[in-house]
């Protein structure tokens, strides 16, 4: 009954925010109640409808964040900041963790949707993880955060294929120079394709898919939230979505 109740969650959720929805009544009269409060208060400009504005559910307990994205922004950055790299290659990731970036490096962004964003050390080029406009054993600094267990599933515009993580794996592995850093990342978890959103891979699939770098740091995710550094693989490899944080040198 609880995979069932989430199978439906996955479904719904992309016309209805069922956990919203649950809220959607209460939180309107609070709006309304706070609305009239406001509007009789001394100096309150007035509130015209057709400019009012609904955000019903903001006022929680805690400020919420993705566990993952967030977490894995501050481990990437940090080791391209201490990396010193006068010169950075990302595929795909973040937009934030991207922007960032450029204050501390050079930066050039490779999606297949291009990042049309006016910055200091910035380029955008359209380009495939499948396919990377760049030689062999070229590049010295690489990141793919969160991108690979998407590659092949069509779900942003990319042809359909079954190897598509593998693929991607060995073409970042291609152009990554001697001695030169990946900085991978994904969810680790129990091995299977959630058909579009992503694919989950246990670490032992991802050290193989990059058999041709060592790892030099495998921190993680795991199921409570908590950020482990140089975790042990067992712990991230019983998770139901966890993230693995992956630093990778060609030798």
């Amino acid at each position: 009954m609880k995979r069932f109740k989430k199978f439906m969650k996955r479904w719904l959720s992309q016309i209805i925010d069922i956990h919203r929805l649950k809220y959607a009544f209460p939180n309107y009269l609070r709006y309304l109640r706070d609305w009239k409060k406001y509007s009789r208060m001394e100096g309150a400009e007035p509130i015209r409808i057709l400019d009012t504005f609904p955000q019903i559910h903001d006022k929680t307990m805690t400020t919420s964040f993705d566990i993952h994205y967030f977490y894995q922004d501050i481990w990437a950055f940090k080791r391209i900041f201490e990396s010193k790299c006068a010169h950075h290659i990302d595929v795909g990731s973040r937009i934030d963790f991207i922007g960032f970036l450029t204050v501390i490096t050079k930066v050039t962004f490779i999606d297949i949707r291009p990042l049309l964003a006016n910055l200091e050390n910035f380029e955008s080029k359209r380009g495939s993880i499948l396919a990377m406009p760049y030689k062999k054993n070229s590049i010295p600094s690489i990141s793919c955060l969160h991108v690979a267990e998407h590659i092949g599933l069509g779900r942003y515009g990319d042809p359909l294929d079954p190897l598509g993580t593998k693929k991607a794996a060995k073409e970042l592995s291609r152009i990554l120079a001697p001695k030169g850093n990946l900085y991978f990342s994904l969810p680790i978890g129990k091995p299977r394709l959630c058909f579009n959103g992503h694919r989950i891979h246990s670490t032992k699939q991802i050290i193989n898919y990059f058999s041709s770098l060592s790892v030099i740091e495998l921190s993680g995710i795991d199921d409570n939230g908590n950020f482990i550094r140089n975790i042990d693989r067992k712990i991230l490899d019983s998770c139901n979505y966890g993230c693995g944080l992956f630093w990778f040198k060609k030798e």
